[in-house]
Protein backbone atom coordinates (compact mmCIF):
# COMPACT_ATOMS: atom_id res chain seq x y z
CA UNK A 1 0.00 0.00 0.00
CA UNK A 2 2.95 2.24 1.01
CA UNK A 3 5.01 2.16 -2.37
CA UNK A 4 1.21 2.23 -3.87
CA UNK A 5 0.45 5.42 -2.75
CA UNK A 6 4.29 6.25 -3.36
CA UNK A 7 3.91 5.93 -6.91
CA UNK A 8 0.28 8.08 -7.03
CA UNK A 9 2.11 10.93 -5.41
CA UNK A 10 4.87 10.43 -7.70
CA UNK A 11 2.72 11.14 -10.75
CA UNK A 12 0.68 13.80 -8.85
CA UNK A 13 4.00 15.72 -8.74
CA UNK A 14 4.82 14.60 -12.43
CA UNK A 15 1.68 16.19 -14.04
CA UNK A 16 1.82 19.06 -11.69
CA UNK A 17 5.40 20.29 -12.95
CA UNK A 18 4.64 19.58 -16.14
CA UNK A 19 4.63 23.36 -18.27
CA UNK A 20 1.53 22.24 -20.08
CA UNK A 21 -0.39 20.83 -17.27
CA UNK A 22 -2.92 18.04 -19.15
CA UNK A 23 -0.85 17.95 -22.35
CA UNK A 24 1.38 14.94 -23.08
CA UNK A 25 3.02 12.50 -20.85
CA UNK A 26 6.87 11.92 -20.16
CA UNK A 27 8.83 10.03 -22.57
CA UNK A 28 9.67 6.44 -20.83
CA UNK A 29 13.19 5.25 -20.58
CA UNK A 30 12.56 2.74 -23.86
CA UNK A 31 10.70 5.75 -25.66
CA UNK A 32 13.84 8.08 -25.13
CA UNK A 33 16.27 4.69 -26.13
CA UNK A 34 14.85 4.14 -28.74
CA UNK A 35 15.08 7.88 -30.13
CA UNK A 36 18.82 8.18 -28.76
CA UNK A 37 20.29 6.60 -31.34
CA UNK A 38 23.10 9.23 -32.79
CA UNK A 39 26.76 8.64 -32.48
CA UNK A 40 28.94 12.01 -31.58
CA UNK A 41 32.27 12.67 -32.99
CA UNK A 42 33.92 11.76 -29.29
CA UNK A 43 32.32 8.03 -30.07
CA UNK A 44 29.48 8.21 -27.58
CA UNK A 45 26.66 6.64 -27.93
CA UNK A 46 28.44 4.02 -30.18
CA UNK A 47 27.22 0.80 -29.65
CA UNK A 48 29.48 -2.55 -29.23
CA UNK A 49 29.62 -4.10 -32.17
CA UNK A 50 32.02 -5.37 -35.19
CA UNK A 51 32.01 -6.29 -38.74
CA UNK A 52 34.70 -6.73 -40.94
CA UNK A 53 35.15 -6.01 -45.02
CA UNK A 54 34.37 -8.98 -46.10
CA UNK A 55 31.08 -8.88 -44.64
CA UNK A 56 30.62 -5.50 -45.63
CA UNK A 57 30.92 -6.11 -49.25
CA UNK A 58 28.49 -8.93 -49.49
CA UNK A 59 26.33 -6.63 -47.77
CA UNK A 60 26.82 -3.86 -50.03
CA UNK A 61 26.47 -5.79 -53.04
CA UNK A 62 22.78 -6.80 -51.51
CA UNK A 63 21.49 -3.61 -50.59
CA UNK A 64 23.56 -0.70 -51.28
CA UNK A 65 25.25 -0.78 -54.56
CA UNK A 66 22.00 -0.51 -56.76
CA UNK A 67 22.20 2.93 -55.79
CA UNK A 68 25.96 4.00 -54.99
CA UNK A 69 27.73 1.07 -57.04
CA UNK A 70 30.03 -1.90 -56.47
CA UNK A 71 32.90 0.41 -55.84
CA UNK A 72 30.93 3.52 -54.38
CA UNK A 73 31.08 5.26 -57.69
CA UNK A 74 27.73 5.40 -57.52
CA UNK A 75 26.28 7.11 -61.27
CA UNK A 76 24.16 9.86 -62.30
CA UNK A 77 21.78 10.56 -60.25
CA UNK A 78 23.53 9.92 -56.58
CA UNK A 79 27.08 11.72 -56.22
CA UNK A 80 30.65 9.37 -56.05
CA UNK A 81 31.34 7.63 -52.16
CA UNK A 82 35.30 7.61 -53.08
CA UNK A 83 37.40 8.80 -54.94
CA UNK A 84 40.13 12.50 -55.10
CA UNK A 85 41.65 11.23 -51.85
CA UNK A 86 45.44 9.93 -51.66
CA UNK A 87 47.77 8.32 -49.71
CA UNK A 88 49.49 11.86 -49.11
CA UNK A 89 45.88 12.97 -47.25
CA UNK A 90 45.72 9.92 -45.32
CA UNK A 91 49.07 11.06 -43.53
CA UNK A 92 48.29 14.98 -43.27
CA UNK A 93 44.84 14.58 -42.43
CA UNK A 94 43.61 17.04 -45.29
CA UNK A 95 42.53 16.28 -48.24
CA UNK A 96 44.66 18.71 -51.33
CA UNK A 97 41.80 18.22 -53.89
CA UNK A 98 39.61 20.00 -51.99
CA UNK A 99 41.56 23.28 -52.98
CA UNK A 100 42.13 22.19 -56.40
CA UNK A 101 39.48 24.20 -58.46
CA UNK A 102 40.23 21.64 -61.13
CA UNK A 103 38.84 18.74 -59.80
CA UNK A 104 35.83 17.77 -61.12
CA UNK A 105 34.08 16.83 -58.38
CA UNK A 106 33.67 15.94 -54.61
CA UNK A 107 32.72 12.75 -53.41
CA UNK A 108 32.00 12.02 -49.95
CA UNK A 109 35.46 10.45 -49.03
CA UNK A 110 37.03 13.43 -49.97
CA UNK A 111 34.92 16.07 -47.74
CA UNK A 112 34.57 13.42 -44.40
CA UNK A 113 35.83 14.79 -41.37
CA UNK A 114 34.45 11.98 -38.80
CA UNK A 115 33.91 8.48 -39.08
CA UNK A 116 31.24 8.68 -36.52
CA UNK A 117 29.42 10.97 -38.69
CA UNK A 118 29.61 8.37 -41.34
CA UNK A 119 28.77 5.05 -39.12
CA UNK A 120 25.93 7.34 -37.54
CA UNK A 121 24.20 8.02 -41.11
CA UNK A 122 24.37 4.19 -42.48
CA UNK A 123 22.61 3.58 -39.27
CA UNK A 124 19.82 5.76 -39.20
CA UNK A 125 18.92 6.61 -42.59
CA UNK A 126 20.54 3.23 -45.10
CA UNK A 127 19.16 1.54 -46.37
CA UNK A 128 17.30 3.90 -48.55
CA UNK A 129 14.38 1.87 -49.17
CA UNK A 130 14.65 0.26 -45.32
CA UNK A 131 16.31 2.73 -43.10
CA UNK A 132 17.60 1.33 -39.27
CA UNK A 133 16.86 -2.14 -40.83
CA UNK A 134 21.11 -2.96 -40.76
CA UNK A 135 22.11 -4.26 -37.05
CA UNK A 136 25.25 -2.61 -35.64
CA UNK A 137 27.16 -5.41 -36.70
CA UNK A 138 26.23 -5.00 -40.23
CA UNK A 139 26.57 -1.10 -39.91
CA UNK A 140 30.64 -1.66 -38.61
CA UNK A 141 30.96 -3.92 -41.77
CA UNK A 142 29.49 -1.70 -44.33
CA UNK A 143 31.59 1.15 -43.16
CA UNK A 144 34.28 -1.15 -43.24
CA UNK A 145 33.85 -1.75 -46.64
CA UNK A 146 33.61 1.63 -47.15
CA UNK A 147 36.61 2.64 -45.88
CA UNK A 148 38.87 -0.38 -47.46
CA UNK A 149 37.50 1.66 -50.65
CA UNK A 150 39.03 4.59 -49.77
CA UNK A 151 42.25 2.66 -48.65
CA UNK A 152 41.77 4.45 -45.28
CA UNK A 153 41.55 0.21 -43.13
CA UNK A 154 43.38 -2.85 -45.65
CA UNK A 155 41.22 -5.57 -47.21
CA UNK A 156 41.14 -7.73 -44.17
CA UNK A 157 40.42 -5.50 -41.29
CA UNK A 158 37.68 -5.99 -39.16
CA UNK A 159 36.11 -2.71 -37.36
CA UNK A 160 34.63 -2.30 -33.83
CA UNK A 161 33.68 0.01 -31.32
CA UNK A 162 37.63 -0.98 -29.65
CA UNK A 163 39.34 0.20 -32.67
CA UNK A 164 37.32 2.91 -34.71
CA UNK A 165 39.14 5.99 -32.88
CA UNK A 166 42.41 4.33 -34.32
CA UNK A 167 40.67 4.59 -37.43
CA UNK A 168 39.61 8.07 -36.54
CA UNK A 169 43.32 9.16 -37.18
CA UNK A 170 43.88 7.83 -40.48
CA UNK A 171 40.57 9.60 -42.13
CA UNK A 172 42.15 11.75 -45.22
CA UNK A 173 40.05 14.89 -44.16
CA UNK A 174 40.02 14.03 -40.46
CA UNK A 175 41.64 17.84 -40.24
CA UNK A 176 39.14 19.22 -42.59
CA UNK A 177 36.52 20.69 -39.89
CA UNK A 178 36.52 24.55 -39.63
CA UNK A 179 35.47 27.59 -38.14
CA UNK A 180 36.45 29.92 -40.25
CA UNK A 181 33.09 30.51 -41.73
CA UNK A 182 31.66 32.59 -38.95
CA UNK A 183 28.27 31.41 -39.45
CA UNK A 184 27.50 31.57 -36.01
CA UNK A 185 28.63 33.32 -33.13
CA UNK A 186 30.53 32.97 -30.56
CA UNK A 187 34.14 31.49 -29.29
CA UNK A 188 33.63 27.97 -29.75
CA UNK A 189 32.32 29.06 -33.81
CA UNK A 190 35.33 30.88 -34.77
CA UNK A 191 35.07 33.98 -32.44
CA UNK A 192 34.32 36.47 -34.78
CA UNK A 193 31.17 38.33 -36.29
CA UNK A 194 29.04 36.23 -38.58
CA UNK A 195 30.12 36.81 -42.07
CA UNK A 196 26.43 37.24 -42.93
CA UNK A 197 24.15 40.09 -42.23
CA UNK A 198 20.75 40.02 -43.58
CA UNK A 199 19.04 43.54 -43.96
CA UNK A 200 15.38 43.62 -45.50
CA UNK A 201 15.37 45.67 -49.08
CA UNK A 202 12.27 46.30 -50.36
CA UNK A 203 13.72 49.00 -52.53
CA UNK A 204 13.91 49.57 -56.62
CA UNK A 205 12.41 46.03 -57.31
CA UNK A 206 11.01 45.16 -60.71
CA UNK A 207 7.24 45.97 -60.85
CA UNK A 208 7.25 43.26 -64.13
CA UNK A 209 9.31 40.57 -65.07
CA UNK A 210 10.43 40.29 -68.53
CA UNK A 211 10.51 37.24 -70.67
CA UNK A 212 14.30 36.87 -72.29
CA UNK A 213 13.48 33.68 -74.25
CA UNK A 214 10.50 31.01 -74.49
CA UNK A 215 9.46 27.89 -75.88
CA UNK A 216 8.12 27.76 -79.52
CA UNK A 217 4.83 25.96 -79.88
CA UNK A 218 6.54 23.52 -83.08
CA UNK A 219 9.20 22.85 -80.59
CA UNK A 220 7.11 22.58 -77.31
CA UNK A 221 7.66 18.31 -77.21
CA UNK A 222 10.17 17.63 -79.52
CA UNK A 223 12.30 15.50 -77.45
CA UNK A 224 9.42 13.91 -75.07
CA UNK A 225 7.41 15.45 -72.11
CA UNK A 226 10.69 17.37 -69.98
CA UNK A 227 8.27 17.03 -66.64
CA UNK A 228 9.39 13.47 -67.19
CA UNK A 229 13.01 13.46 -67.74
CA UNK A 230 15.48 13.09 -65.23
CA UNK A 231 16.55 16.30 -63.71
CA UNK A 232 18.62 15.20 -60.08
CA UNK A 233 19.55 18.58 -58.98
CA UNK A 234 17.57 19.87 -56.22
CA UNK A 235 14.33 20.75 -56.95
CA UNK A 236 14.12 21.73 -60.84
CA UNK A 237 11.82 20.12 -62.87
CA UNK A 238 10.69 20.83 -67.01
CA UNK A 239 7.79 21.80 -67.89
CA UNK A 240 4.87 19.37 -68.59
CA UNK A 241 5.34 19.97 -72.60
CA UNK A 242 2.31 17.53 -73.57
CA UNK A 243 0.19 20.64 -71.91
CA UNK A 244 -0.21 24.15 -73.85
CA UNK A 245 2.30 26.61 -72.16
CA UNK A 246 1.00 28.00 -68.76
CA UNK A 247 -1.03 25.19 -68.09
CA UNK A 248 -0.47 23.51 -64.69
CA UNK A 249 1.81 20.12 -64.37
CA UNK A 250 0.28 17.17 -63.92
CA UNK A 251 2.67 14.76 -61.98
CA UNK A 252 1.28 11.30 -60.04
CA UNK A 253 -2.08 11.31 -60.57
CA UNK A 254 -3.95 8.72 -58.37
CA UNK A 255 -3.88 5.72 -61.42
CA UNK A 256 -7.57 5.52 -60.76
CA UNK A 257 -8.18 9.37 -61.23
CA UNK A 258 -7.21 9.42 -64.73
CA UNK A 259 -9.45 6.25 -65.96
CA UNK A 260 -7.54 5.28 -68.93
CA UNK A 261 -9.19 2.90 -71.06
CA UNK A 262 -7.09 0.21 -71.59
CA UNK A 263 -5.48 -0.93 -74.65
CA UNK A 264 -5.28 -5.23 -74.85
CA UNK A 265 -1.72 -6.37 -74.36
CA UNK A 266 -0.47 -8.60 -76.96
CA UNK A 267 -0.75 -11.92 -75.82
CA UNK A 268 2.76 -12.93 -73.53
CA UNK A 269 4.33 -16.10 -74.66
CA UNK A 270 4.27 -19.31 -72.07
CA UNK A 271 6.56 -18.55 -69.44
CA UNK A 272 7.01 -15.00 -69.63
CA UNK A 273 5.80 -14.03 -66.51
CA UNK A 274 8.29 -15.75 -64.52
CA UNK A 275 11.40 -15.11 -66.81
CA UNK A 276 10.85 -11.44 -66.38
CA UNK A 277 10.75 -11.68 -62.75
CA UNK A 278 13.71 -13.90 -62.39
CA UNK A 279 14.98 -10.46 -64.80
CA UNK A 280 13.53 -8.21 -62.29
CA UNK A 281 15.00 -9.97 -59.11
CA UNK A 282 18.46 -10.11 -61.05
CA UNK A 283 19.45 -6.33 -62.09
CA UNK A 284 18.22 -5.40 -58.59
CA UNK A 285 14.69 -3.58 -59.39
CA UNK A 286 12.90 -4.83 -56.62
CA UNK A 287 15.41 -2.26 -53.86
CA UNK A 288 13.04 0.42 -54.79
CA UNK A 289 10.10 -1.84 -56.41
CA UNK A 290 7.63 -4.73 -55.95
CA UNK A 291 5.04 -6.25 -58.43
CA UNK A 292 2.25 -5.50 -56.14
CA UNK A 293 2.27 -2.54 -53.70
CA UNK A 294 4.44 0.64 -53.74
CA UNK A 295 8.24 0.30 -51.42
CA UNK A 296 10.18 3.57 -52.67
CA UNK A 297 8.68 3.49 -55.88
CA UNK A 298 5.09 2.51 -57.53
CA UNK A 299 4.47 -1.28 -57.75
CA UNK A 300 4.61 -2.78 -61.44
CA UNK A 301 0.90 -3.62 -61.47
CA UNK A 302 0.01 0.22 -60.63
CA UNK A 303 2.22 1.42 -63.67
CA UNK A 304 1.36 -1.39 -65.69
CA UNK A 305 -2.70 0.46 -65.16
CA UNK A 306 -1.32 4.02 -65.18
CA UNK A 307 -0.20 3.32 -68.55
CA UNK A 308 -2.43 1.06 -69.89
CA UNK A 309 -4.10 3.16 -72.29
CA UNK A 310 -0.88 3.90 -74.56
CA UNK A 311 -0.41 1.68 -77.44
CA UNK A 312 3.23 2.58 -77.20
CA UNK A 313 3.43 1.31 -73.54
CA UNK A 314 6.35 -1.10 -74.51
CA UNK A 315 8.70 1.21 -76.64
CA UNK A 316 7.65 3.68 -73.26
CA UNK A 317 8.57 1.56 -70.64
CA UNK A 318 11.48 0.15 -72.31
CA UNK A 319 12.70 3.91 -72.65
CA UNK A 320 12.33 4.70 -68.86
CA UNK A 321 14.38 1.84 -67.74
CA UNK A 322 17.11 2.20 -69.86
CA UNK A 323 16.84 6.12 -69.56
CA UNK A 324 15.78 6.91 -66.19
CA UNK A 325 12.98 9.28 -65.30
CA UNK A 326 11.47 11.42 -62.52
CA UNK A 327 8.13 13.18 -62.30
CA UNK A 328 5.42 10.34 -62.74
CA UNK A 329 5.10 9.09 -59.60
CA UNK A 330 7.13 12.02 -57.71
CA UNK A 331 10.47 13.50 -57.23
CA UNK A 332 12.53 11.20 -56.16
CA UNK A 333 14.68 10.27 -59.39
CA UNK A 334 14.73 6.65 -61.17
CA UNK A 335 18.21 6.44 -62.67
CA UNK A 336 18.89 5.33 -65.68
CA UNK A 337 19.80 1.37 -65.21
CA UNK A 338 22.56 0.19 -66.78
CA UNK A 339 21.20 -3.47 -68.11
CA UNK A 340 21.53 -5.63 -71.36
CA UNK A 341 18.67 -4.14 -74.00
CA UNK A 342 17.46 -7.86 -74.49
CA UNK A 343 16.20 -7.80 -70.27
CA UNK A 344 14.74 -4.26 -70.52
CA UNK A 345 12.68 -5.06 -73.41
CA UNK A 346 11.27 -8.41 -71.19
CA UNK A 347 10.66 -6.40 -68.25
CA UNK A 348 8.54 -3.70 -70.42
CA UNK A 349 6.92 -6.14 -72.27
CA UNK A 350 5.69 -7.69 -68.79
CA UNK A 351 4.88 -4.24 -67.01
CA UNK A 352 2.84 -3.30 -69.87
CA UNK A 353 0.87 -6.51 -69.97
CA UNK A 354 -0.56 -6.07 -66.73
CA UNK A 355 2.85 -7.16 -64.09
CA UNK A 356 1.49 -11.08 -63.23
CA UNK A 357 2.78 -12.83 -61.48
Amino acid sequence: VAAAVGMAGGAVLAQTASPYPGIGRAATPKEIAAWDIDVRPDFKGLPPGSGSVAQGQDIWEAKCASCHGVFGESNEVFSPLVGGTTKQDIETGRVKRLTDESFPGRTTMMKLSSVASLWDYINRAMPWNAPKSLSANEVYAVTAYLLSLADVVPENFTMSDKNIAEVQKRLPNRHGMTTDHHLWPGKTMGGKKPDVVAVACMKDCATEAKVASFLPDHARNAHGNLAEQNRSVGAQVGADTTRPAGAPVVRSLPVEAKAPTPVPPAPAAPGASAAALALFSKHNCTACHAVDKKVLGPSMQDVARKHSARADRVAYLNGKILGGAVGVWGQIPMPAQNIPKADAQAIAEWVAAGASR
